[in-house]
């Protein structure tokens, strides 16, 4: 069966640059491109770069629905591998916009335990 297209190219490109600015240690706190959900498991990542020297690796806010979302990096590869509980993949909201940067949407997930919308 074939992966999941989670990222199109246009959000790639973007999360790409975005990366690339970090590289060259911009300090950048740029709006979601990307949310990506497991529709059975309430799994939800929100992110804003993909490392232009391991473009596997990208980076956002992650929460593995267990009630403690965090900043941090995670593969891309493992998330189109990953699987909820009735064994449905990991999708790509193609609805989402965000309304404001990264930090705000962690501040409020932290402070109540998930990603609000």
């Amino acid at each position: 069966m074939p992966r999941p297209v989670l990222i199109t190219a246009a959000q790639r490109a973007q999360l790409l640059a975005n990366g690339a600015r970090t590289v060259r240690g911009e300090d950048i706190d740029p709006h979601p491109i990307v949310k990506l959900f497991t529709p059975d498991a309430q799994a939800t990542w929100l992110l804003t770069e993909i490392d232009p020297e391991e473009p596997d690796r990208a980076f956002g806010l992650c929460d593995p629905g267990l009630g403690a979302p965090e900043l941090g990096y995670v593969s891309l590869a493992e998330l189109a591998e990953l699987r909820g509980r009735l064994g449905l993949p990991v999708e790509r909201d193609r609805h989402f916009v965000a309304n404001r940067p990264l930090s705000a949407y962690a501040a409020a997930a932290q402070a109540v335990g998930r990603i609000m919308f």
